[in-house]
């Protein structure tokens, strides 16, 4: 049985890489093995895209579920520094989902969507059968603006310095406890505070402030491979070298507890809504300011250096390709 997850690196060159169909000048930015995010350059106007999986959990509430499933589909747009403008949405519904049901999961998306100024261009949606949660269908994301003001996932500069913010593995905690929590034996103030980490997995109001605030160089959601993977990204697109300090990165309530209890390495599980920023050295005091403002936790945890790679406390580590927390997941999935 082949990794769940992410297609690795390998399998992208190999299958996806040579295939992109026609040669476009105005593709500014095409497909990248780990980069979020595509554009396209109209008139004079980027048009920044991503594509997306539209993941529901109805053990959240149907309510909780969109805004979860918007807010993921969003993030891979934000990172480019500007507010997602249009959103298409293609639904392919399990048919025990009933109309009620939808009207609350898409409710939720159109209260999100209208909140950011993001409107919803054009879609599909039918039931079909054999569709089962939470994978209901695909959304892309765009956002217009001007080309000057986009942070390119390939910007990070010897020199810069590297942000945090929130820490390792918290979508992983929040999602895996409040799906599965009653199942597993820990505290029940860990278990609280554990489960408080899944609405901390936005990224998009974070990624504009801090855009607004900067300079800053490059932006990465850590979603698949946790910040372990983020970091590997934003050093293979750019081309350099990043050097962490572990305890210079947040650390949310619930983490560490949960990553252990589960057999899981928290910089390896998945975090959206933890961004990994580089900043030039003459930002950083402003982009920490925009971020405290905002109530989101950022660490200075390290800097961009020629070479490549990433070096933690001075050892280096490698991509993970295979996030630990699907596994969990399945599992607990698959036991009920």
């Amino acid at each position: 049985m082949a990794d769940l997850g992410k297609i690795d690196r390998a399998f992208f060159d190999e299958h996806i890489a040579p295939r992109l169909g026609a040669d476009r000048d105005d593709v500014a930015i095409g497909p990248k093995h780990g980069v979020d995010f595509g554009m396209i350059e109209v008139g004079g106007r980027a048009v920044v895209l991503a594509t997306d999986p539209l993941s529901v959990l109805p053990e959240l509430g149907f309510d909780r579920a969109g805004r979860f499933a918007l807010h993921v589909v969003l993030s891979d747009v934000a990172v480019s520094s500007l507010l997602p403008t249009h959103l298409a949405v293609s639904f392919a519904l399990p048919p025990e989902m009933t109309d009620d049901q939808f009207a609350e999961l898409w409710g939720a998306i159109d209260d999100e969507a209208s909140a950011l100024g993001t409107s919803v261009a054009t879609g599909h949606t039918a039931r079909y059968s054999g569709v089962e949660y939470p994978w209901v269908g695909g959304a892309t994301a765009l956002a217009v603006g001007d080309p000057a003001d986009v942070v390119r996932p390939d910007g990070a500069r010897p020199g810069d310095r590297i942000l945090v913010t929130k820490g390792p593995a918290v979508e992983a905690t929040g999602l895996l406890t409040t799906l599965f929590g009653d199942r597993m034996d820990l505290p029940a103030e860990t278990l609280a505070a554990a489960r408080e980490r899944l609405d901390e997995t936005r990224t998009v109001r974070d990624a504009v402030a801090a855009a607004a605030a900067g300079p800053v160089t490059a932006m990465h959601d850590a979603t698949e491979g946790g910040l372990y993977g983020a970091f590997a990204e934003v050093a293979e697109s750019a081309g350099v070298r990043i050097e962490i300090e572990r305890d210079a990165v947040p650390i949310r309530p619930g983490v560490t507890e949960t990553c252990d209890y589960l057999g899981i390495d928290p910089w390896t599980a998945t975090s959206s809504g933890t961004l990994v920023l580089a900043v030039a050295p003459g930002g950083v005091g402003a982009v920490v300011d925009a971020l405290d403002a905002r109530g989101t936790p950022v660490g200075v945890a390290g800097a961009v250096a020629e070479g490549e790679g990433v070096l933690v406390d001075g050892e280096r580590v490698e991509h993970p390709e295979v996030d630990p927390s699907w596994a969990v997941y399945a599992e607990y999935a698959g036991s009920e």
